[in-house]
Protein backbone atom coordinates (compact mmCIF):
# COMPACT_ATOMS: atom_id res chain seq x y z
CA UNK A 1 0.00 0.00 0.00
CA UNK A 2 1.14 3.73 -1.30
CA UNK A 3 2.40 6.20 2.27
CA UNK A 4 0.48 9.56 2.00
CA UNK A 5 3.93 11.07 1.25
CA UNK A 6 3.90 8.64 -2.00
CA UNK A 7 0.38 9.73 -3.07
CA UNK A 8 1.09 13.12 -2.36
CA UNK A 9 4.47 12.47 -5.04
CA UNK A 10 2.04 10.87 -7.18
CA UNK A 11 -0.27 13.72 -7.39
CA UNK A 12 2.15 16.32 -7.81
CA UNK A 13 3.99 14.40 -10.67
CA UNK A 14 0.93 13.72 -12.49
CA UNK A 15 -0.10 17.13 -11.66
CA UNK A 16 3.29 18.52 -13.23
CA UNK A 17 2.69 16.51 -16.12
CA UNK A 18 -0.79 17.51 -17.33
CA UNK A 19 0.50 21.19 -17.71
CA UNK A 20 2.62 22.38 -20.77
CA UNK A 21 6.19 23.57 -19.85
CA UNK A 22 6.04 23.13 -16.57
CA UNK A 23 9.39 23.71 -14.65
CA UNK A 24 8.30 21.86 -11.15
CA UNK A 25 5.53 22.13 -8.33
CA UNK A 26 5.76 21.64 -4.68
CA UNK A 27 3.23 21.84 -1.76
CA UNK A 28 4.97 23.88 0.92
CA UNK A 29 4.13 24.69 4.46
CA UNK A 30 3.91 28.58 4.89
CA UNK A 31 5.01 29.33 8.17
CA UNK A 32 8.63 27.74 7.87
CA UNK A 33 9.19 27.63 4.37
CA UNK A 34 9.49 23.78 4.00
CA UNK A 35 8.37 21.69 1.15
CA UNK A 36 6.38 19.02 1.95
CA UNK A 37 6.62 17.20 -1.01
CA UNK A 38 7.98 18.65 -4.35
CA UNK A 39 8.57 17.50 -8.18
CA UNK A 40 10.61 19.02 -10.71
CA UNK A 41 11.33 18.42 -14.38
CA UNK A 42 14.27 20.63 -14.81
CA UNK A 43 17.24 19.22 -12.86
CA UNK A 44 18.75 22.68 -12.29
CA UNK A 45 15.30 24.30 -10.64
CA UNK A 46 15.79 24.63 -6.77
CA UNK A 47 12.26 24.00 -5.49
CA UNK A 48 13.41 23.72 -1.49
CA UNK A 49 15.00 27.24 -2.47
CA UNK A 50 12.11 28.15 -4.36
CA UNK A 51 9.75 27.21 -1.83
CA UNK A 52 11.29 28.83 1.25
CA UNK A 53 11.55 32.53 -1.29
CA UNK A 54 7.82 32.15 -2.62
CA UNK A 55 6.55 31.28 1.40
CA UNK A 56 8.10 34.42 2.37
CA UNK A 57 6.28 36.42 -0.44
CA UNK A 58 3.06 34.88 0.95
CA UNK A 59 3.80 35.77 4.60
CA UNK A 60 4.79 39.02 3.42
CA UNK A 61 1.59 39.69 1.94
CA UNK A 62 -0.30 38.14 4.56
CA UNK A 63 1.00 40.87 6.85
CA UNK A 64 -0.21 43.72 3.95
CA UNK A 65 -3.56 42.37 4.27
CA UNK A 66 -3.78 42.64 7.95
CA UNK A 67 -1.65 45.90 7.72
CA UNK A 68 -4.69 47.16 5.39
CA UNK A 69 -7.02 45.74 7.91
CA UNK A 70 -8.54 43.53 5.15
CA UNK A 71 -10.33 41.43 7.76
CA UNK A 72 -12.79 39.71 5.57
CA UNK A 73 -10.11 39.01 2.61
CA UNK A 74 -7.97 35.98 1.93
CA UNK A 75 -5.53 34.87 -0.60
CA UNK A 76 -6.78 32.55 -2.99
CA UNK A 77 -3.61 32.41 -5.58
CA UNK A 78 -0.82 34.75 -6.55
CA UNK A 79 0.83 35.03 -10.01
CA UNK A 80 4.09 36.12 -10.57
CA UNK A 81 4.88 36.49 -14.07
CA UNK A 82 8.74 36.84 -14.42
CA UNK A 83 10.66 37.10 -18.23
CA UNK A 84 10.43 33.30 -19.05
CA UNK A 85 8.57 32.02 -16.66
CA UNK A 86 5.06 32.23 -14.62
CA UNK A 87 4.90 31.46 -10.91
CA UNK A 88 2.06 30.11 -9.38
CA UNK A 89 0.78 30.40 -6.21
CA UNK A 90 -2.44 28.77 -4.35
CA UNK A 91 -2.98 28.27 -0.97
CA UNK A 92 -4.56 24.63 0.18
CA UNK A 93 -6.24 25.33 3.57
CA UNK A 94 -4.84 27.94 5.67
CA UNK A 95 -1.33 26.56 6.38
CA UNK A 96 -0.04 25.17 3.20
CA UNK A 97 0.31 26.71 -0.72
CA UNK A 98 0.80 24.82 -3.90
CA UNK A 99 4.20 26.68 -5.45
CA UNK A 100 3.67 26.03 -9.54
CA UNK A 101 6.56 27.12 -11.66
CA UNK A 102 6.22 27.24 -15.50
CA UNK A 103 8.27 28.09 -18.66
CA UNK A 104 5.85 30.99 -19.72
CA UNK A 105 6.38 30.32 -23.71
CA UNK A 106 5.12 27.24 -23.71
CA UNK A 107 2.01 27.24 -21.11
CA UNK A 108 -1.26 28.30 -20.45
CA UNK A 109 -1.84 30.45 -17.90
CA UNK A 110 -5.77 28.95 -17.90
CA UNK A 111 -4.49 25.38 -18.12
CA UNK A 112 -2.59 25.99 -15.05
CA UNK A 113 -5.10 27.23 -12.94
CA UNK A 114 -7.82 24.64 -13.87
CA UNK A 115 -5.54 22.04 -13.54
CA UNK A 116 -3.85 23.28 -9.99
CA UNK A 117 -8.02 23.71 -9.02
CA UNK A 118 -8.87 20.42 -9.85
CA UNK A 119 -6.02 18.90 -7.91
CA UNK A 120 -5.67 21.59 -4.49
CA UNK A 121 -8.59 18.92 -3.22
CA UNK A 122 -7.37 16.39 -3.49
CA UNK A 123 -3.74 17.12 -2.37
CA UNK A 124 -5.67 18.82 0.33
CA UNK A 125 -7.45 15.64 1.67
CA UNK A 126 -3.62 13.86 1.77
CA UNK A 127 -2.44 16.82 3.50
CA UNK A 128 -4.83 16.07 6.08
CA UNK A 129 -4.55 12.78 7.11
CA UNK A 130 -0.82 13.02 7.26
Amino acid sequence: METKETQLKTLLEQTAKEISGTLGISIVEVASGMALSSYSLKSDFDLNVAAAYNAEVVKQKLKAMQALNLKNEAITDMIITLTTQVHFIRFVGTKYIIYFAADSTSSNMGMIKTVLNANAPKIQAIIDSL
